[in-house]
């Protein structure tokens, strides 16, 4: 795998590190410690699956880690505002470990999920948190179809 490849890989797991730790920290600091606890979770299975996710002939293996990411991420963002945004670099997981279809749906799905979470924290739904989530999936959707197809070319013998 290319550096760029590899740049671009950590920089999604770094975006959900990062809105993770966010997360965590500001329902620290409301002392909601079931939640920071729940967020602790979260942390563990992703770092779970970034050993088991990448091993080849497993593909079941990270789909059920996917979706156990998933149900504990919806769990959080019921429960806290501030965990709605880790949804977003899962968008990546989900178009690299699922078939173009489910990953289609799961990213529809998830992305709904993460915008009536984030409404209904906010006790309205507002333009913004319909038009920002869509384009944030939307952006994180093309940088995943991008890293597959350049994972496929550099894994392809030069031509010629």
């Amino acid at each position: 795998m290319s550096s760029v490849l590899r740049l671009l890989r950590w920089s999604v797991h770094g975006a959900f590190w990062a809105s993770l730790v966010i997360a965590v920290v500001a329902v620290l600091g409301e002392e909601r410690s079931a939640e920071a606890a729940g967020g602790v979770l979260l942390g563990l299975l992703y770092g779970v699956g970034q050993v088991i996710q990448g091993g080849p002939g497993r593909p079941m293996l990270g789909r059920v880690w996917l979706g156990l990411v998933t149900a504990c991420w919806a769990v959080l963002a019921v429960a806290a505002a501030p965990f709605v945004w880790a949804a977003f670099p899962l968008v990546f997981a989900y178009l690299r470990l699922l078939p173009l279809w489910a990953a289609t749906f799961g990213v529809t799905v998830l992305t709904s999920a993460a915008i009536t979470a984030a409404g209904w924290h906010a006790g309205e739904l507002s333009a913004a948190l319909v038009v920002g989530p869509a384009a944030g999936t939307a952006v994180v959707t093309l940088l995943a179809l991008t890293y597959q197809e350049l994972c496929a070319g550099s894994a392809r013998p030069p031509a010629g």
